[in-house]
């Protein structure tokens, strides 16, 4: 009877210790795919120069992606290599998750104007960045609680039927803010929210100066 007791405590205690392995994996288990899922949903944004170094935190956008990102998303909006009737709307649509609501609103409005007034059909157009007015630090202003305004420089070219009916250098003014939609279809965390102060103004390219004589909008 004795030995009997004592088979039967030992079978109890191998069952204990076989539910708790079973806990621990599936503790292990858990903890493993919480592990993963914060990699996958954590965003770092890495400046483009590590030469010296650098140190950076989850989700804290830096100015040279802040300025690549405002470049990069607003070039795209306006590169209409077929026909500005169907590119434009095209565009705005494909950036959409890039762009606040009141921003694609006024895009949209913009390209109705343009629309109407015969500035889309048959016009191809294109934005280049001028020469010397790339990134620098006086080009990307924190205003705090997550904004930012971004100036870009640019050269614009415009064709229709391959006649050049439009090429001036612009300077426009953004404004950034952060994003908090879908991470998967924004992976920069970042919105253009808009022009930041009066808008987009013509430049001299040589000087890079407002262009004192008045002149329509860009």
């Amino acid at each position: 009877m004795r030995y009997r007791s004592e088979n039967e405590n030992l079978k109890s205690h191998i069952k204990t210790l076989r539910l708790v392995a079973a806990a621990e994996l599936l503790l292990i288990a858990a903890l493993w795919h919480g592990w993963e899922s914060a990699k996958a949903g954590l965003r770092i944004h890495i400046p483009p120069d590590l030469r010296s170094g650098a140190v950076v935190r989850a989700d804290d956008p830096q100015p040279e992606n802040v300025y690549a990102f405002a470049r990069i998303i607003f070039q795209s909006i306006h590169y209409w290599p077929r026909d500005g009737q169907a590119d434009y709307g095209k565009n705005i649509f494909d950036a959409s998750y890039y762009l606040t609501p009141r921003f694609q609103e006024e895009l949209s409005a913009d390209m109705d104007r343009r629309g109407k007034n015969g500035e889309l059909a048959g016009r191809v157009r294109s934005l280049q960045e001028m020469p010397g007015h790339g990134y620098e630090e006086s080009r990307v202003k924190p205003l705090g609680n997550g904004v930012w305004a971004v100036t870009l420089d640019f050269q614009v070219g415009e064709y229709v039927r391959g006649i050049p009916v439009k090429t001036v250098a612009v300077s426009y003014p953004l404004r950034v803010v952060r994003s908090e939609g879908d991470p998967a279809r924004n992976p920069w965390g970042l919105a253009l929210d808009g022009y930041q102060g009066d808008g987009p103004k013509r430049i001299e390219p040589e000087t890079g100066k407002p262009n004192p004589v008045p002149s329509a909008k860009p």
